[in-house]
């Protein structure tokens, strides 16, 4: 499980604390790094000196120049966010995030991203929006400001917690008059079941949407809008981004994702002819 959680740092501009990211992660168990356009040297001797071992994690680090392409193959993308938005998002606590882990990543292709912004500014506006939920890391109101690794190992050691959980009891199970067939029979379709299930808590029929999906299908249904001048890109008035929210939130998977752009193909091929005739 653990190892399909990626830390992901956008714009960092201290060579140490990515070092020091590094660090945090491996303590954790946690090795997927991705830095987003970093401003600063990500094998500097510094960075490698305040990882202290995890310089492993920093070599084996991509980067990207954006977000998107960070976690295009995430299907859950959370946010960390110390500041109040204008636009409410699902917001969660680390503890919360930790506990939902183990069903988001039941299917062994699903993958998560946690996200992090600037030392200085944190996320943006639109980074935020591309994120499924805000992640909340409860600190002292008077004093809320943390450290980039440090809030990193914060969420890392409720990856971990959570990880230790489910792990098999060591305890000797119980003897079972039941046949072994029956039993290992039992045992097979348990494992299936929990290898397809959602985040929604039962048995899915599809996994859910990455995010390279559902920036197709956001690409798609803002030209359509456009073109059925229901959206106007020059005075938005936060439309894309409460479209956002509101599918970011229902969590679709690829195939209702599929139904959606199929929808806004046939619209387009509608309006096209009706504007021919």
């Amino acid at each position: 499980m653990l190892e399909r959680i990626r830390i992901v740092l956008i714009g960092t501009s201290h060579p140490g604390n990515i070092g020091a990211t590094a660090r945090a992660m491996h303590n954790m168990g946690l090795a997927d790094l991705a830095l987003v356009a970093p401003r600063s040297e990500s094998r500097s001797a510094e960075a490698i000196s305040r990882a202290s071992g995890a310089d492993k994690i920093l070599h084996h680090a991509p980067v990207y120049d954006d977000l998107e392409s960070a976690v295009a193959d995430c299907r859950l993308v959370v946010g960390a966010s110390a500041r109040s938005r204008t636009l409410p998002w699902p917001m969660i606590t680390p503890r919360a995030l930790g506990e939902r882990l183990p069903a988001e990543l039941a299917d062994a292709e699903a993958r998560v991203a946690l996200v992090f912004g600037r030392e200085d500014t944190g996320l943006t506006n639109a980074e935020l929006q591309r994120c499924h939920a805000h992640v909340h890391i409860p600190t002292n109101p008077d004093y809320s400001s943390l450290n980039l690794a440090a809030a990193v190992q914060v969420l890392a050691y409720e990856c971990r917690l959570a990880w230790l959980d489910h792990q098999p009891a060591h305890s000797a199970p119980e003897a079972s008059t039941e046949p072994a067939t029956q039993r290992d029979a039992e045992a097979d379709q348990v494992a299936a079941s929990a290898e397809h299930e959602a985040v929604f808590g039962i048995t899915w029929d599809h996994p859910p949407a990455s995010h390279a999906d559902l920036e197709r299908y956001f690409a798609h249904l803002e030209r359509t809008l456009i073109t059925l001048k229901f959206h106007d890109p020059d005075k938005p008035r936060q439309l894309m981004a409460r479209l956002r929210r509101l599918y970011l939130r229902a969590r679709p998977d690829q195939m209702e994702v599929n139904i959606l752009r199929g929808i806004l193909s046939a619209t387009e091929k509608h309006t096209a002819r009706n504007d021919q005739a």
